[in-house]
């Protein structure tokens, strides 16, 4: 089958190029490169249940690549402007994340990270806002975090069930996507709350 070669090879080449594969391939997910981090960390949460790789140090590589990538898309918006931003994304990319950003302040940075599409591109409004610099890792890492051991554990714990991997996936998108939500409506009224 098709579908066990794919992911045969996903599963060596995370385990050919180790973690500093998994620093780069998420640094590449992170920063304006469009490449999804459900190929790196779902086979590497397989090597972790098979004991070839070590829980702790995916996810802290997974994150720090995650934070380094973010922060390229961050300091090129708030270096170069929305000139340069142009160049990585189209307009309407860029003002579907600003939108975003706009609407939900910097807590958008990280729930951010849990959207597809938005994870890979909120970094740009934040830069254009000179955001804080340490909010900005935080939430980033946090939600960078959350979203990579949840494919982590799904990796480990689903690894032997390809197709147990796909229907899960998704149905964990949504409750993500829905957790997010409540999240944001959380910090929203929290915030409206205090004024």
């Amino acid at each position: 089958m098709i579908y066990e070669a794919v992911v045969s090879f996903l599963v060596g080449l995370v385990d050919t190029l180790g973690y500093f594969g998994i620093f780069v391939l998420m640094f590449l997910e992170s920063s304006f490169f469009p490449f999804p981090s459900e190929v790196v960390m779902i086979p590497a949460g397989y090597l972790v249940y098979l004991g070839e790789m070590n829980l702790f140090l995916v996810i802290l590589v997974g994150i720090l690549g995650s934070i380094c990538g973010a922060w390229l898309n961050y300091l090129l918006a708030s270096r170069f402007g929305r000139r340069i931003v142009l160049r990585f994304l189209k307009k309407h990319h860029l003002k579907m994340v600003e939108d975003f950003f706009e609407k939900h302040g910097h807590i958008s940075t990280f729930n951010g990270r849990l959207i597809p599409v938005v994870r890979q591109y909120i970094s740009f409004p934040a830069g254009l806002a000179r955001m804080n610099g340490w909010k900005f890792s935080l939430y980033t890492g946090l939600g960078a975090g959350i979203w990579i051991c949840i494919l982590v554990a799904l990796g480990y714990f689903l690894g032997q069930n390809e197709a147990g991997i796909i229907l899960y996936l998704r149905e964990l998108t949504l409750l993500v996507l829905v957790l997010v939500l409540a999240l944001t409506v959380l910090y929203v009224w929290l915030t409206r709350n205090k004024e």
